[in-house]
């Protein structure tokens, strides 16, 4: 598989030059009908932030990044042969699957945690970190929704994504969560896919819902659009080693592969038509 880093058009003073670009392209040439995207896969902070004053060990949990997403994303690109755009920054730093001017875009506290260098930010702060992290990855991922749809009319988008093993004192029983809103196109094919495995415990919009906004992404580069669309949520204790990012990009792989095959998929959905997917 083929990869390279891309950096934003113009020089940001936020970033330096040893900092990573804001997005890692994979297999730009696949031939997939799909786009294999990873929002929360990063961990970076750029230099200049300086850790955003948090001790390293906040930064290695999950209020920072998906822990395992990446490592599945890219397995399960190199699988469907499919292009996939990766996130190179924490969440922490600017979150790529909140709309900028919403209140958890740029968050001061997470899960109980300060996050001193995001506090008492000024605009230009703010604006930076648009410019030179969310704005680059974002146009990542519509060029490759682009270069995919020169071959489909709606070409589809899979978003990874991994959560806690257990919120608040709560158990998650589930392995993977399928996140859908009213086009379930891809949702609807996966779940029975998978319900057919005993292994695997699914869950319908578990552990969040689909309904819920449940992503800048997929609502800005699928859903406008009427393009499939699916949000996988991977339990992060099943991923955090590569060989369960291999065992469960393989799981996903088989089960998304006979979906990608129907070109029926690649219509658009209109919007009268969305209410009677699911």
């Amino acid at each position: 598989m083929s990869s390279r880093s891309v950096k934003e058009s113009s020089v940001s003073p936020l970033l330096g030059d040893d900092d990573p670009a804001s997005a890692t392209i994979l297999n730009a040439a696949g031939r997939a009908t799909a786009v294999v995207v990873c929002d929360h896969g990063g961990e970076a902070v750029p230099a200049k932030l300086d850790g955003l004053g948090l001790d390293p060990a906040d930064r290695a949990r999950h209020i920072a990044w998906d822990i395992g997403a990446s490592a599945t994303a890219r397995e399960l690109a190199q699988r469907l042969d499919a292009p996939a755009v990766l996130s190179s920054y924490s969440r922490l730093v600017i979150d790529l699957n909140r709309p900028p001017d919403d209140l958890t875009s740029i968050r001061e506290i997470s899960d109980g945690v300060l996050v001193p260098g995001n506090r008492n930010l000024s605009a230009e702060d703010t604006a930076q970190r648009v410019a030179s992290v969310f704005e680059p990855y974002h146009d990542a991922v519509s060029a490759a929704m682009e270069r995919v749809g020169e071959r489909v009319a709606a070409p589809a988008l899979i978003s990874i994504h991994s959560f806690t093993p257990v919120m608040k004192g709560f158990e998650r029983p589930w392995h993977i969560g399928v996140l859908f809103g009213p086009d379930a196109r891809m949702a609807n094919s996966f779940i029975t896919a998978l319900s057919q495995n005993a292994d695997v415990c699914v869950g319908a919009n578990k552990p969040y819902s689909g309904y819920d906004l449940y992503g800048y992404t997929v609502e800005t580069h699928a859903m406008p659009k009427g393009y499939p669309n699916i949000l996988l949520e991977i339990r992060q204790d099943l991923i955090d080693t590569q060989h369960g990012a291999e065992t469960w990009a393989a799981v996903i792989a088989d089960a998304l592969a006979p979906i990608l095959d129907d070109q029926d998929l690649y219509r658009p959905l209109r919007p009268d038509e969305a209410e009677y997917a699911s």
